[in-house]
């Protein structure tokens, strides 16, 4: 197919009209258009074989459908990073500004810094640095046998003057005596003055290449930072109403401050500074995943997936200012369903998209229902929580006393809880564990991610329920409750390799998320009795 034009016209979709406004690109569900603009570069893509090794290893690509100023719609194309050594590529948008460039200050100082990193790497693998390292082990391994040999020999001396001494009572003796321990003190003295200057030799001989290797840290860090510092402020990112800002100014408001790196290098930034320098109207954008899942996140081969918040968050944040951005309307959820009650404690059914908790935003939370229904209760506290998405079961103390007993029971995990999902593909094995360790994703909070170094033990039973042309119902019981951790199980290609239907961070977008707590039994804080819930799946 032809991709050499950087805008691409696009007929428009019989049956769908064009946007009336920009979609959140961290919160959207791609429009017709932007399907088909990323079908016809898939398509491309697939007859590159030159790029196929490095897409297979896993790349996000973005496309941005725009309205020229002669009225004309077609799409944008972008790559994040850089594809095949370059950041150019026919039909594809230029970067925001072009590190690769061979005599750009980027790589003249990229060239710098590697020159310090071949001379630190000389100097440690110098064999006469390696000869002095050795040198200075067998001098200390020797000085050690000698001294303790010889404070041993002294030691017995000393005993034998001291049983000599006892049993006369001649001066002469006594007094060789003296000088004989003064003698081997002297010695004794000496012994541990040589091998401290022999020491102190070596160690200044490998003083002087150490010193050398860490200043030469020293500059490699300070040219680093001051290089990255530099990079950031040639990123001068525009936004719809024609103000320009580098990434230093951007992120200095955040909690970060300064940006990570690679920022300003994802799809979403290059599409929206190029419709900006282009006088083109961004319409709707939309991000897809092309390869390989990188080991611990959660990436599935063509999913359309939001914009990243570490690095795109605060960028974005800036660049869509001015244009009238899409809000997705979340309708307030129905109520929560009292399935107990008693004077210490309440079990509900939460409704999906409700939270458990009150949080920062407006949205209704079980937390305020229940203080609003609950107004005797000495105290209302959810004694755990569900995902906002998450429908089903939830535990509301009504006093302090009951709400501390019930956390107790959480922490010591002797609490029991069963999950029903509904997962994209079929699992073929009927029943099994998942564990797989799980830590924050900083970069794409409030995504979670596998984590074999520093994530969290993460452990899931399942058993198959059923499968339906395509999908399967599953049954998970968790062991542990890290977050998001039925969602990565599913999800994640070493886990069941499926996402539950509806999950937007992991998978795709449905009508809702199919996961709901069907089950949990604990016991009671204030009789002692064991005690089972259930609230029925509508799925």
């Amino acid at each position: 197919m032809a991709f050499s034009e950087i805008f691409h016209k696009l007929e428009l979709i019989e049956g769908y009209s064009l946007p009336e406004q920009m979609n959140n690109p961290f919160d959207y569900v791609p429009h017709p258009l932007c399907c088909r603009a990323a079908e016809e570069v898939c398509a491309y893509l697939g007859e590159r074989s030159e790029w196929s090794g490095e897409i297979a290893k896993g790349k996000m690509f973005g496309v941005l459908i725009v309205r020229s100023t002669q009225g004309e719609i077609g799409y944008l194309a972008a790559f994040s990073g850089n594809l095949a050594g370059s950041n150019f590529h026919s039909g594809f948008v230029p970067p925001v500004y072009d590190m690769l460039q061979p005599d750009d200050r980027f790589r003249i100082g990229e060239a710098e810094i590697s020159a310090i990193n071949r001379r630190i790497k000389q100097i440690e693998s110098d064999n006469l640095f390696s000869e002095l390292k050795i040198n200075l082990a067998e001098a200390l391994a020797k000085s050690e046998q000698e001294i303790s040999s010889a404070k041993h020999q002294l030691d017995e001396q000393k005993a034998l003057r001291d049983i000599e001494r006892a049993a006369t009572s001649d001066p002469e003796r006594l007094a060789e005596l003296i000088r004989e321990s003064q003698h081997q003190k002297a010695e004794f003295a000496r012994l541990k003055k040589y091998w401290r200057e022999e020491q102190a030799r070596l160690k200044a001989d490998i003083d002087a290449y150490q010193q050398e290797a860490d200043s030469l840290r020293v500059e490699r860090k300070r040219r680093s930072e001051e290089l990255q510092m530099w990079i950031f402020k040639q990123f001068r990112m525009l936004n719809a109403c024609g103000q320009v800002r580098d990434l230093c100014e951007i992120f200095a408001p955040t909690p970060q401050r300064i940006p990570p790196a690679g920022a300003g290098e994802c799809a979403a930034p290059k599409l929206l500074q190029y419709a900006y320098q282009n006088n083109l109207e961004p319409l709707a954008m939309a991000e897809f995943w092309q390869g390989r899942s990188p080991r611990g996140e959660v990436r599935r081969h063509g999913t359309f997936y939001p914009s990243c918040q570490g690095k795109c968050g605060p960028i974005l944040g800036f660049m869509l200012q001015g244009l009238n951005i899409e809000k997705r309307e979340v309708a307030r959820p129905l109520s929560p369903t009292l399935i107990y009650e008693d004077e210490w404690l309440a079990v509900v059914a939460k409704p999906a998209e409700m939270l458990s908790v009150e949080g920062r935003c407006e949205k209704w939370s079980v937390e305020q229902w229940a203080r609003e229904k609950f107004t005797k209760a000495q105290r209302v506290m959810p004694v755990h929580r569900l995902d906002m998405s998450t429908s089903g079961v939830l535990v509301v103390a009504k006093r302090v006393d009951a709400y501390r007993a019930l956390q107790g029971e959480f922490n010591a995990c002797r609490v029991v809880k069963k999950y029903i999902a509904l997962l994209e593909g079929n699992i073929m094995i009927d029943e099994g564990r998942i564990e797989l360790p799980l830590a924050a994703d900083y970069a794409n909070r409030p995504c979670q991610k596998v984590d074999f170094e520093s994530g969290k033990p993460a452990i899931t039973e399942y058993r198959v329920v059923e499968r339906r042309e395509g999908r399967t119902l599953i049954e998970f019981s968790p062991l542990t409750g890290r977050t998001h951790q039925l969602r990565l199980h599913a999800a994640h290609a070493e886990g069941l390799n499926a996402p539950i239907v509806g999950d937007a961070l992991y998978g795709n977008r449905d009508r809702r998320l199919f996961l709901h707590a069907a089950y949990i039994a604990f016991t009671h804080p204030a009789t002692g009795e064991w005690v089972e819930f259930n609230s029925p799946c509508d799925f």
